[in-house]
This record gives structure tokens, sequence and C-alpha cells, in this order.
């Protein structure tokens, strides 16, 4: 049976909607007239990123528990009641064929949903650690996509189904764009470049970090310096006061084809989705983990990297301190960089999204 309808629903960071954005434009391309329909969380970032590639989305009125006690937790059982409801809603008007989640608040009540009435039902798990939605939602439906080995300690190993991350596709084709690269960012496409990624919501220690090297850089190299909305202002106000014509800053960046393309040395994270990309992309990378997530488990995704000479690890605590020396020693070595290129590109999982639509299909059919 031909896949007709799916419903897609994950969301609040990049992490969660950027894969389920590469997995509906997968399933939009093997299936030309497919209806696919994302189901977010209001007031979450997807409701706003899912239209921009192009998807229609509905919203769910559901948030989750704050770790502080706080009188928004009283909220969240009739947040949930609510959410159910409306996902039942959804069920009932659109009638999908698979329902397919990718973590994050509104997949939870959606899943729930399409499980207890039969419908065949998929998760994709990004991390070395899973978010508490999925391992909630794991007895319930029928396949788990994971990225990384040893996740039965978490899922029924039955169930699990080792695909790696789906990342988009347009993203890690740069064969070409380095001189397009070069006109869209308004830098010399001969300087060395160093980019700058904290994640979609941006990272507090790694904007001061770069803040402290920022003159410095301005000298040596180029930079593309993503901060995220909370520190774009104070990155420009910073980079306008001190004449910086070669550190260029954004909120966000849209195309981050170019971005890598454009890139000598990434400076990241160390969230799933930008391993599995970092990982395709083939770049020196200075990995900088969150030290505000579940189990640390940045730092697990890291040393997957690192043990395998594939990338250079600093602690949260220490960037401030140590991430211009870092910089420097990778940016001043062919050598290193060759190295670093060559061992990261050995660990890429390069065919992770066809692989996640071959599961879709055989729960489908």
């Amino acid at each position: 049976m031909p896949l007709r309808k799916v419903i897609i629903s994950g969301g609040g960071t990049g992490g969660h909607i950027f894969p389920a954005v590469a997995i509906a434009n997968a399933l939009k391309e093997r299936y030309n007239d497919i209806d696919i329909l994302f189901v977010g969380a209001i007031g979450r970032m997807e409701m706003e990123k899912v239209p921009a590639a192009g998807y229609k989305i509905e919203g769910l009125n559901i948030s989750g528990i704050q770790r502080k006690l706080t009188l928004k937790n009283f909220a969240v059982p009739f947040k949930i009641i609510g959410s159910t409801l409306k996902a039942k809603k959804i069920l009932k008007a659109f009638k999908p064929d698979i329902v397919i989640g990718t973590g994050g608040f509104a997949s939870g009540p959606m899943l729930r949903a399409a499980a207890k009435k039969g419908i065949p039902t998929v998760i994709q798990e990004q991390n070395s650690f899973p978010g508490l939605t999925n391992k909630i939602l794991a007895k319930r439906v029928n396949k788990i996509c994971v990225a990384f080995d040893g996740l039965e300690k978490y899922f029924p190993k039955e169930k699990i189904v080792l695909t790696g991350n789906p990342v988009r596709s347009e993203v890690v084709k740069l064969q070409g764009k380095r001189p397009r690269a070069a006109e869209f960012f308004a830098l010399d496409e001969s300087k060395p470049t160093i980019l700058i990624v904290g994640g979609s919501l941006g990272a507090r220690t790694i904007n001061h970090a770069v803040k402290k090297f920022a003159t410095e850089w301005n000298r040596n190299y180029q930079v593309i310096w993503q901060t995220g909305k909370p520190f774009y202002e104070e990155a420009i106000k910073h980079v306008d006061e001190n004449k910086l014509n070669n550190v260029k800053v954004y909120d966000f960046i849209a195309k981050m084809d170019l971005a890598y393309a454009m890139a000598d040395a990434v400076i990241s994270r160390a969230g799933a989705i930008a391993i599995s990309e970092l990982c395709l992309v083939q770049k020196p990378v200075v990995l900088i983990p969150s030290p505000n997530v579940a189990e640390d488990h940045q730092t697990k995704n890291a040393m997957a990297l690192v043990n395998h000479g594939a990338a250079v690890l600093i602690k949260d605590a220490e960037a401030i301190e140590k991430l211009g020396n870092c910089v420097d020693e990778i940016m001043g070595s062919t050598k290193k960089q060759e190295q670093l290129k060559l061992n990261i590109g050995k660990l890429g999982l390069t065919n992770a999204t066809s692989a996640i639509v071959g599961v879709i299909e055989q729960l489908v059919k």
C-alpha cells in the first residue's frame, strides 16, 4: 500500500525539528502526491521553522514539567488532557497511514493517541541518551530508529533499528559551493574562516568565549558567528564598536550548507544532529558540550568522536579560558586539520534518512 498521509510530530529545538523535516523531504521525494502534516507545540520554534520548510503544522498547547517548583507545573496535567483530545481530533480528521515522532513535548500525546487507535507508529531518537518523551513512548510504538549503539538499556531490543540520524541532504552537499558562500556572507573566498554554531537557540558560554577572542580572530581569520536570539544584540554591538569587519553575526543561519562550505573549522555544541552533520561535511571541529542537558548526553555524543581522534573537546567551564589557543592550534596546522577531517569522515552514516523511510514503508505494508 503506497503512503498517502503522514503525521510527523516533534520539536522544541532544532535537534528535533531538522530530523523531522529531513524525513518529510525524503518521503516527498519518494511519493509525489503524499500529504504530510506536522504537529508541534504552540509557542515553540517548530511553529515557525516547519512552515518555512514548506509544510503545514498544527499546534498542541503542551509544555514540559519545570525542574524547579513553579505554578506552571500545576497546568501541565490539564495541558496533557487538552493536547490528547486535540491529537485525537487531528487523527480523526487527517486519517494518517503512519505517525512519526522525533522527540519533544508534542510528540507524546500525538503518538500515544495514534498507538491507541492502532495506527502504525515509529519514533526516531537522535541521542546516545534518550529523551523522556521517547522513553515513555517506547513501550507503545512499533519501531524505534536510533543513531547510536547500546540503546537496549532504554528501549525494547526487538523494536530498535540502527539507522543513524537523518540530516537534511541539501545541508551536507558542499561541492563547489565555497564561491557562492563567500558571496552570501560577504567574505573573502581565499581567507581561513571559522564557523561558530551554538545550536538553534544559541549557547551562552560559547558566545562569551567568542566575544573574548573576536578582536584577535578578526585580525587572523574570518568568522561566521551564529549567536541564537538571546545574545544577538550584544554580539552585534560588540562587533560594531570594535569595527570587526571580518566577523559576521547571525541569530540563526538558514543556509547551513553555505556556512559549512565556507568553514575551515567549526566550533559547535555536541547535539546529536550537529554531530551527524559534521561527520558528513568532514570539517575539523571543536566540540563544547552543553552542561544543561539530561544525563550529560552531549559529552557522551562528543566522546564518540573524540575517542576516534575525530574532534577536539573543551569542557563548557573551560571554554572562555582555552578556546583561543585551541582554535589557533587547529588553524595553524594543516596536518592537524587533515587528520581531524579524515577521522570524522569515517564516522558519517550517509543513508540514514532512506533507512528510516524503509522502516516506515515496512510498517505501512
